[in-house]
């Protein structure tokens, strides 16, 4: 079910779509003679991805997305926990382990590195399962959390956990009536806030990794489509689907259905040895 998921949403994206509609206006212009119905295909693709690398459209999509949550801010209370949510790397031995680090991952993490230290005694978690991989995502966010002066048993790692559904779930084992900050992309904040809170959290919001910005600079950086700006477009379109999944998901199933389905983890089996695994990967 959660490979199927991710196949189909990798479909409904607006690069992958739009070029699909190309092809296959191509196709109805090399093989039919239906000339109109394959001149609004291909107009369609053409305009749609121009349209989406345009800034004025996809700042205005994605900035209202990104600040539903302002940045951190210290709660009353001292934290216990800074759950930093993975996103993705690579493993390759021959760059340095910030560069394994997708680039939202490597702000996720240095923003919750910041806001781990501003409270001393406070736990890292770390989470992201392999995703193919032969290491963990929370491993090799762990991996760079120690070249960067974060000590091995501050840090925890969530390895088993593949979206954030279970992050939220697994991290509710432990975390408990702890206080704790979230640290995510600004865009993914809002599903997430509304995954923990599902789970019986009440995390600080700490959102980084913005992307949209009012400001762009020059003015022909503004006007000329570009690819970050349909980054920016599809950031959107990404997260806006997986808010429609989660309230389809929650009207459909109910939460005695998502409990029963909900991993079984004891704490001891999420943070089992997690200074050895952390220690290993320095080696």
């Amino acid at each position: 079910m959660f490979e199927l998921k991710k196949i189909f949403s990798s479909f409904l994206m607006p690069l992958p779509a739009l070029l699909i509609i190309g092809c296959l206006g191509l196709l109805i212009l090399w093989f039919t003679r239906k000339k109109i119905l394959a001149s609004v295909l291909l107009t369609t693709s053409i305009l749609g991805i121009f349209v989406l690398s345009f800034q004025p459209v996809s700042t205005q999509l994605l900035l209202p997305l990104e600040r539903q949550y302002t940045a951190f801010l210290p709660p009353e209370k001292p934290l216990d926990f800074v759950m930093v949510l993975g996103n993705g790397h690579v493993v390759d031995d021959q760059i340095p382990p910030t560069a394994e680090l997708s680039r939202a991952a490597l702000m996720r993490l240095s923003e919750g590195i910041r806001i781990y230290r501003m409270y001393p005694g406070a736990k890292l978690i770390l989470s992201g399962y392999a995703g193919g991989s032969e290491v963990s995502h929370a491993r090799m966010l762990a991996k760079v959390a120690l070249s960067l002066g974060v000590h091995k048993t501050d840090i925890m790692l969530l390895e088993k956990a593949r979206d954030t559904w279970e992050e939220a779930r697994q991290a509710a084992v432990f975390v408990g009536t702890g206080q704790m900050a979230l640290v995510t992309s600004a865009s993914h904040m809002p599903r997430a806030m509304n995954e923990f809170k599902a789970a019986g959290l009440t995390p600080t919001p700490a959102p980084t990794n913005y992307l949209a910005h009012d400001a762009a600079g020059q003015v022909w950086n503004k006007y000329m489509p570009k690819a970050l700006y349909l980054e920016q477009s599809e950031r959107y379109w990404y997260e806006q689907l997986g808010l429609w999944w989660q309230k389809l998901r929650d009207n459909v199933i109910s939460k005695e259905q998502q409990a029963h389905n909900t991993p079984k983890l004891e704490p001891k089996e999420i943070l089992q040895n997690v200074s050895d695994k952390v220690t290993d990967m320095t080696k």
